[in-house]
C-alpha cells in the first residue's frame, strides 16, 4: 500500500478475498477500511463511530460487519447503522478501479444525505431524554422524517451518555460536554424541540395525550400522530434505616455524578451492592485517586454473581484489590448510621453519615455510602396498560396503534422470548426500530431479530456479555479470567443438547462476535458442539448469507 497523495491510498486487490474486509492505517492515525464481495469494493472511514475501534479488528458476518469492542453493525455495502451502540453510519469513500489496484480518495466522500420528507404533516411526541427516547429522535431525522419532533425530558440537559457516568467522567478521564449525544447542538442540527426540566404527570394512550405539569402547576396538554415513551428507571432505595442521611447518594444522572465526585474526596467510601453499576464507581473512584478509602459490601460471596460464574467473580475481586479496594461479602445492611456534627458556621448541629451497621453487629465506617442497589422502572404513568415489571409490547416496541413503549420499561417480545433488560445498548436497539416502527420501513430488522448485549468498563479492562441467562451456574469456561484472557458459554441447564443462551468474555472479542452472530440467528453452540472443539469464528461466518 502507497499514499499515491495525502489524500489517495492505492490498495492491492488481491490483499481482500472476496466476502471479507480489511483495514489500513494511516499515518494520520486514520483508518480505511476495505469490504470485498466478488469484484465490487467498498470503501470506507475505518474508525467505529462509537468509540474509534478500528473495524478491521472485528468480524464480517456476510453483509454485517461488527466492530469488536461494543458489537456495533454496519452494512458492508453501503455502510448503513445495522446496530447501535454507534448511532451514525460509516463515511463512505469513492473508490477508482485500476485493474490489480483500488484508489481511495478520502476528501471524496460519498453523500448520503437523505431528503427528510416523510410524514411532514405529522407529530411525534417523545416522553423522556435517555438512550431510547434519543435514537428514536435521532433515527427518525437521519432515516427521511419530515414532522415535527418534540423531546421532554425532566433532566435539565440535553440528551448525554450515561454509561459513561459511572467509568470515565467519575474517573475523571472525560469532561461533562464530551458525553452529551449527539454533541452540544444536536437538538437545534436535527431540528427536534428539546423541552427540559418538564414533568409528564399523566399520559392517555387511548388519546396519544399527555399532560405536561410546570413547578407552578400549571397544565399543558399536547397530543400527536405517535407517542413515544421512555421514561427510564429509578435507583431502588433499600428500606433500611439511614437511607435518607445526607451523604448517601445513588448514580442515575449528570447531577448525580457530580455530586459524588465533589463529595468523595478524602472520604471513606462505603459501595452498597457488587453489581456492575458498584463494580464500576469503584473501579472509577479508584482511578481518580481522591478517596480515602473504598469498601464494597456484597450480600452474596461474589461480585455480579447474576452474570458470570464464581471463577471470573473471583478474578474481578482480585482485580480490584490490587487496587486497594476492600470487600465485605455475606453481609446485610441493616442500618446506615448517623453522627451528629456542629454546624461551624452556627451554633446548631447537623447530621451525616457515619457508617454502616451490618447484620452480625459489625459496623463497617463511612463518611459517604453509594446506593448500587439495582433500579426500577418507571411505569406508574402507564398504570392502566402495564405489568408489575414493565409495559408489555410487541416486537416493534408498540402497546397500540401509534403508542410505543420503550427502554428500561418495556417487556418486550424479541429473539430471546418476552423480558425487559435495563441496558443501555438495548434502549438504542429500542429507538431504532420504533423509528423504522413509525416509518413504516420493514427494512429494518425489529427485536425479533436483535439479541441484548452490555459491557462494563473496570480499571480499562471491558468485560462484555451478549445474549441473556438466567444463571451463569451452568457454563462451559476457557482460557483464563486471572489473566483477564476467556469466554465464558452460559447455558440453561447441563443438557449435551442445550444451545448457549449468552456469553461474556475479556479479551476475547471477535469470539464474542462470533458467538452473538450465531445466537442472533438461531444457531448458538450446544454444549456438545462446544466440547467438541466447535470453531465459533468459522461457524459464524459459514452461516451468515
Amino acid at each position: 500500500m502507497t499514499n499515491a497523495t495525502i489524500h489517495t491510498v492505492t490498495i492491492n486487490k488481491a490483499d481482500i478475498a472476496s466476502g471479507g474486509m480489511k483495514s489500513y492505517k494511516q499515518d494520520d492515525d486514520s483508518i480505511i477500511l476495505i469490504t470485498r464481495d466478488d469484484d465490487a469494493f467498498q470503501a470506507f472511514d475505518g474508525k467505529c463511530p462509537h468509540a474509534g475501534a478500528d473495524l478491521g479488528t472485528g468480524l464480517r458476518c456476510g453483509n454485517r460487519v461488527v466492530c469488536p469492542w461494543h458489537h456495533a453493525t454496519f452494512d458492508s455495502r453501503d455502510g448503513t447503522l445495522l446496530e447501535p451502540i454507534a448511532t451514525e453510519g460509516l463515511t463512505q469513500y469513492e473508490v477508482t478501479d485500476n485493474g490489480d489496484s483500488l484508489t481511495v480518495n478520502t476528501s471524496a466522500k460519498i453523500d448520503k444525505q437523505i431528503a427528510n420528507d416523510k410524514l411532514t404533516d405529522t407529530h411525534t411526541l417523545i416522553v423522556g431524554g435517555g438512550a431510547a427516547g434519543f435514537m428514536t429522535a435521532h433515527q427518525l431525522r437521519n432515516t427521511g422524517y419530515g414532522g415535527k419532533i418534540t423531546l421532554i425530558s425532566a433532566d435539565d440537559k440535553a440528551p448525554y451518555n450515561r454509561p459513561l457516568l459511572s467509568k470515565a467522567f467519575l474517573a475523571g478521564n472525560m469532561p461533562e460536554e464530551k458525553l452529551l449525544l449527539g454533541g452540544a447542538d444536536w437538538a437545534s442540527k436535527y431540528d427536534i424541540n428539546l423541552l427540559l426540566n418538564k414533568t409528564v404527570s399523566e399520559i392517555l394512550p387511548n388519546e396519544r395525550t399527555i399532560v405536561i405539569k410546570d413547578k407552578n402547576g400549571h397544565s399543558d396538554r399536547q397530543t400527536a400522530d405517535f407517542l413515544v415513551v421512555a421514561t427510564g428507571a429509578e435507583p431502588k432505595i433499600p428500606p433500611f434505616k439511614g437511607a435518607e442521611l445526607d451523604g448517601v447518594y445513588t448514580l442515575r444522572s449528570m447531577d448525580d455524578a457530580k455530586l459524588i465526585k465533589a463529595a468523595s474526596h478524602d472520604q471513606r467510601v462505603v459501595i452498597v451492592g457488587t453489581g456492575f453499576i458498584g463494580m464500576e464507581v469503584a473501579s472509577a473512584l479508584a482511578q481518580a485517586g481522591t478517596t480515602a478509602s473504598i469498601t464494597v459490601i456484597g450480600q452474596d460471596h461474589r461480585v455480579m454473581g447474576n452474570i458470570v460464574s464464581e471463577t471470573v467473580s473471583n478474578a474481578l475481586i482480585k482485580l480490584h484489590e490490587e487496587k486497594g479496594i476492600q470487600f465485605v461479602f455475606d453481609a446485610s445492611v441493616t442500618e446506615i448510621v448517623e453522627v451528629k456534627k456542629a454546624d461551624e458556621t452556627s451554633d446548631s448541629n447537623f447530621s451525616q453519615v457515619g457508617g454502616i451497621k451490618l447484620a452480625n453487629g459489625e459496623q463497617v465506617d463511612a463518611d459517604i455510602v453509594i446506593l448500587g442497589t439495582g433500579v426500577a422502572p418507571r411505569i406508574e404513568l402507564f398504570e392502566e396498560v402495564n405489568a408489575p415489571d414493565g409495559v408489555q409490547v410487541d416486537d416493534h416496541l408498540q402497546l397500540r396503534d401509534g403508542v410505543y413503549a420503550l427502554g428500561d420499561i418495556a417487556k418486550a417480545s424479541g429473539q430471546m422470548g418476552r423480558m425487559r433488560i435495563e441496558h443501555w445498548r438495548v434502549a438504542l436497539q429500542h429507538g431504532l426500530v420504533t423509528a423504522a416502527a413509525i416509518l413504516n420501513d420493514d427494512s429494518v430488522s425489529s427485536l425479533a431479530a436483535r439479541i441484548p448485549f452490555f459491557w462494563t468498563m473496570q480499571y480499562g479492562k471491558s468485560l462484555r456479555y451478549s445474549g441473556h441467562a438466567a444463571t451463569p451456574d451452568h457454563n462451559i469456561l476457557f482460557g483464563s479470567p486471572d489473566t483477564l484472557n476467556y469466554i465464558e458459554y452460559y447455558f440453561d441447564d447441563d443438557g449435551e443438547d442445550t444451545r448457549a443462551s449468552a456469553a461474556s468474555t475479556l479479551g476475547r472479542d471477535k469470539e464474542l462476535v462470533a458467538f452473538s452472530e450465531l445466537l442472533r440467528r438461531g444457531h448458538a453452540p450446544t454444549r456438545a458442539q462446544i466440547h467438541a472443539g466447535f470453531n465459533i469464528i468459522d461457524q459464524a461466518q459459514a452461516l451468515s448469507p
